[in-house]
């Protein structure tokens, strides 16, 4: 028997070439979609936003200090301007007259306390960063001063200006000597304080920019680190400042002044300041450590290893497909794929 020849359609090859290349046309479009979506959240098969997932939370982490920073230092610096609730319990320091005249002095302690005020002397004197406030133990702050700029406590001037035509006090002889240092120590604080809790509340929506690079972090880091380090002076001014003089105005033998400092204001501000202080330490890590989205599209640095995962190896794994055209007798072919 002679064997038949077999003849192949020319519009059936046409066709088998059509569907090569739109396969192949087909394939290089699922790859693109895979390796660079349009949405930017991969680059060449690397989720951006996960691998960059540790920076992220650090920087959340420093915006949240900063706002606590923000928070602390904003009640310490309004302490003591009113007789609102808090703000009148928020204070730098308290002098405390009550006792001014000795308890042992032979007289009825109601004479001894109306003769004290027949002099003009209030029971207390509280101290706060704009201004002072004064009262009556029983009757609690009865007046504020007006508040004012680089404001500073000068005790002598206070008590010298309350006491009535004619009558005077004693004062310890330190007290005149630490005057001047207290009130250039007081001028510091009082810049520091208001320029940390502008540049804190500033870092708290400047600090995401720093998740695109590390260089970027780097002015930032310079910027906090002068924030960080403002508060942090104010605080230690404020707590050195009046404790001297804690020390100093309770030091005279039997001048009876008491003297203490506020717990709440001296919270607030160190609150505030190890806030700023904490989240400026983040951002000096992040300087060397946790990649940003410029390391990850640059390859300097690996972020999670979570975002290289299937989009990346799949594409290297994924089997190489052969079509081949098998003859048939009569009209028309066929193929078939072999993996």
């Amino acid at each position: 028997m002679v064997a038949m020849p077999s003849f192949r359609s020319l519009r059936a090859g046409g066709r088998n070439k059509e569907d090569t290349s739109r396969a192949a046309a087909t394939t290089r479009s699922s790859s693109d979609r895979t390796l660079t979506p349009t949405d930017g959240s991969f680059v060449q098969g690397v989720d951006l936003k996960r691998a960059t997932q540790t920076r992220y939370r650090a920087i959340l982490a420093s915006s949240f200090l900063y706002a606590l920073s923000t928070i602390f230092l904003i009640l310490t610096i309004i302490g003591n301007v009113n007789t609102k609730p808090v703000i009148r319990s928020t204070y730098f320091f308290k002098l405390d007259l009550t006792n001014l005249i000795p308890a042992s002095t032979p007289a009825d302690i109601t004479f001894v306390n109306s003769l004290a005020r027949s002099l003009g002397l209030h029971d207390f004197y509280q101290v706060g960063l704009w201004n002072f406030c004064e009262g009556y133990n029983g009757e609690g702050i009865t007046k504020c001063s007006t508040p004012q700029g680089l404001y500073w406590f000068n005790p002598v001037e206070i008590l010298l200006n309350e006491l009535l035509a004619g009558a005077t006090i004693a004062l310890p002889a330190n007290i005149s000597n630490i005057l001047n240092l207290i009130k250039i120590a007081s001028h510091l604080m009082f810049g520091f304080f208001l320029t940390g809790v502008c540049t804190n509340f500033i870092s708290i929506f400047i600090a995401p920019i720093c998740i695109y690079s590390r260089w970027i972090s780097l002015p930032f880091v310079i910027f906090t680190f002068i924030s960080a380090l403002l508060t942090a002076a104010a605080a230690i001014i404020a707590t050195v400042m009046f404790s001297i003089f804690k020390n100093v105005i309770t030091a005279q033998a039997g001048l009876n002044i008491g003297a203490s400092l506020g717990t709440d204001m001296l919270a607030f501000m160190w609150i505030g300041a190890g806030s700023s202080v904490i989240a400026w330490v983040i951002h000096l890590c992040l300087l060397c450590c946790c990649a940003s989205r410029r390391d990850v599209k640059q390859g300097r640095k690996r972020g999670s290893k979570y975002a290289y995962g299937n989009a990346a190896t799949d594409e290297k794994k994924r089997p190489v497909r052969k079509r081949i055209i098998l003859p048939k007798f009569g009209r028309g072919s066929t193929s078939a794929e072999i993996v």
